[in-house]
């Protein structure tokens, strides 16, 4: 049985909910008056609403560290760690990502017994945090060298805020992922967090994969458009349309999840 259907054994197209982490402590936005326990209130707050409303699984992210960092700190990563263990659910699975640092989110995936990871494995890009090259090859290796066969990696093949350098379409590079790099499930994302991506982008990656491993919608899922784009895809990652006006780094609004989980359901 592959990493997902483990992970989602007896969900058809599953609905997984951002968790999105203030910023952490030492970067520009951090609300030192808060602290590192405002940080868990906010996530907690969040989590639970998100869990209230039906979700299947939860995604801790630290979406608020911006400008983001092609590597992070150890305080950030033992910062995500305390507080993915102070909100993760007990009934159901939740992942972990760090923007944009794969080694940072695999130790706290390590730390927290997370199911699976969301990172971008593999390509090169350029980026608003500057040149950047995953090592695909190393997080795969540590994963095995670490015990956590289980953990599922989902690939983000078109990240936000980067462009590929190289002239292959997504869905090239979404079979190459899959090939060479092993990913367990392929991520397409829009230009920016919240962003949609072209349905025919995610079509064409759908076709372009073997059809046992998922492809979801990572960015842009909003609850107006949710069914065009679960025709094609196998679940979605969803953010933004659940925040207070669709703001990315707003806090959960409940009539948002509502009305995007009733959507989503009925598509």
């Amino acid at each position: 049985m592959s990493r997902f259907k483990t992970i989602f054994p007896n969900v058809n197209k599953p609905l997984i909910a951002m968790a999105h982490v203030p910023p952490l402590p030492g970067t520009p936005l951090f609300d030192a008056s808060k602290g590192v326990q405002g940080l868990i209130d906010h996530v907690k707050r969040d989590t639970e609403l998100l869990l209230e409303a039906g979700f299947d699984a939860i995604l801790f992210c630290n979406e608020g560290d911006r400008p983001y960092q092609l590597h992070a700190g150890l305080e950030a990563s033992a910062v995500m760690a305390r507080v993915v263990t102070e909100c993760k659910p007990s009934d159901r699975p939740y992942g972990v990502d760090f923007l944009w640092d794969a080694q940072c989110a695999m130790a706290i995936a390590v730390a927290t017994d997370a199911y699976f990871m969301r990172e971008v494995i593999n390509g090169t890009w350029e980026s608003d945090m500057g040149p950047w090259s995953p090592d695909a090859a190393k997080l795969l290796r540590d994963r095995r060298a670490f015990g956590r066969e289980d953990l599922g990696i989902f690939a983000n093949i078109t990240p936000e805020f980067a462009s590929n350098i190289g002239t292959r379409t997504a869905a090239q590079m979404a079979k190459s992922t899959v090939v060479s790099s092993l990913a367990d499930v392929i991520l397409v994302s829009g230009p920016m967090a919240g962003s949609e991506p072209d349905v025919s982008t995610v079509a064409d990656v759908r076709d372009a994969v073997p059809s046992d491993i998922p492809v979801l919608l990572n960015t842009g899922a909003k609850a107006g458009t949710i069914a065009k784009y679960l025709k094609h895809a196998n679940g979605c990652i969803v953010g933004s349309d659940l925040k207070r006006d669709g703001y990315t780094w707003n806090e959960v609004e409940p009539e948002r999840v509502k009305r995007f989980i009733e959507a989503a359901r009925s598509a």
